[in-house]
């Protein structure tokens, strides 16, 4: 798998061919701002007195976009500051220093490129750092061996934050479930989902680049998780890409939002109704950016399927056979070596697959 350690961002002076993408502009890049119409980022925000109108107000966005920004969720802005200053701090470390905490084959944790790009011939203008918040003392050990200062103070801003999100993504899941016309109590199944949910973490840099047009920060991919939590520094980078036509859509840097992404296995317990997005990130010439990645999941053995509760008369059949994560992780790699959807690999019914793009194409 390449490593970001292969070459030097900030003394670079150009792109160089293993960082050039050749197929970025096959789609116009519209504004997801405010005033955008049609493609303004839908925004959700929690602070809603009547619960129901926020579960409703997240289905729609699930179900048009597959995502949307979200306020009023709680999390305090010093923390989130905080939490920008140490992902700036570790990624301004010599290389020396994080290098030594590079990633090997089939380990999930540590630095290097985004994991998805050991599936592509080319590199991207990016740096990161993966991680299970839960067990950041430990994995956190490879970059800070001494356990100093820096590690402490790391360990300890990221443990207070895993704390607060990990809340609420139990309350976002309460919703979701809601807006299926259940609760937890009601389904077996998805009292699972809420028992068992698990969060990593993958941090981003994303260094000031001398040819934005030539490089990608981080390639179109769908996530393969329940959904993702993107927090983003004030630069904006994040585009979605939608469909009639199809465009990316620049997601603004809006303060005190985190933008939330629907992934693969949302898609299947919801029977396709809460679609999972095609997403990617871009870079800049002025200016760096960060980013992290709160993401949830289940245990490697756990089976999902679609929820009987989610099927409807619009949808009176699953579209998926029922699938074990560490087994859809599998297949997931097989289609991103071909540039397909791992879904389509356990769809039942063609016709109630939903359509998606190629990696590929979106490129």
């Amino acid at each position: 798998m390449p490593t970001a350690t292969h070459l030097d961002f900030q003394a670079a002076r150009g792109v160089p061919e293993t960082h050039e993408w050749p197929v970025l502009h096959d789609h116009p890049v519209v504004d997801g701002g405010a005033g955008a119409g049609e493609d303004e980022v839908p925004v959700v925000d929690l602070r809603d007195a009547d619960p129901a109108k926020v579960a409703a107000a997240m289905a729609r966005a699930a179900e048009q976009w597959g995502a949307f920004l979200l306020l009023g969720h709680g999390v305090p802005a010093d923390l989130v500051a905080r939490v920008e200053e140490r992902i700036e701090a570790m990624f301004a470390l010599p290389a020396s220093e994080k290098t030594r905490a590079v990633r090997g084959r089939g380990e999930s944790c540590g630095y290097g490129s985004p994991p998805i790009s050991g599936f592509f011939d080319k590199s991207m203008w990016s740096e990161g750092y993966t991680f299970a918040p839960a067990n950041v003392r430990l994995d956190l050990l490879k970059l800070w061996p001494d356990a100093g200062p820096h590690y402490l103070l790391f360990c300890e801003v990221m443990e207070e934050f895993h704390k607060g999100m990990f809340a609420l993504a139990h309350k976002l899941l309460g919703l979701f479930l809601s807006a299926l016309g259940l609760t937890a109590a009601d389904c077996a199944a998805a009292a699972k989902i809420a028992d068992t949910m698990a969060a990593s973490m993958h941090l981003n840099w994303y260094p000031k680049c001398p040819d934005p047009k030539r490089a990608v920060g981080l390639i179109a991919h769908t996530d393969s998780g329940y959904f993702t939590f993107v927090l983003q520094s004030m630069v904006p980078g994040l585009q979605l890409f939608r469909r009639e036509p199809d465009r990316w859509v620049a997601v603004p840097a809006m303060p005190g939002a985190f933008v939330i992404n629907v992934g693969d296995l949302f898609n299947i317990v919801t029977n396709g109704r809460f679609h999972n997005v095609f997403h990617r990130a871009v870079v800049s010439r002025e200016s760096h950016r960060v980013s992290l990645g709160y993401f949830l999941g289940p245990p490697a053995q756990a089976v999902v399927a679609p929820l009987d509760e989610a099927l409807t008369l619009d949808r009176p059949r699953p579209a998926y056979r029922p699938v074990v994560w560490r087994e859809y992780m599998g297949l997931r790699e097989k289609a991103l070596f071909v540039g397909e959807s791992a879904l389509k690999m356990i769809a039942v019914a063609k016709d109630d697959a939903p359509q998606t793009p190629k990696l590929h194409e979106t490129s």
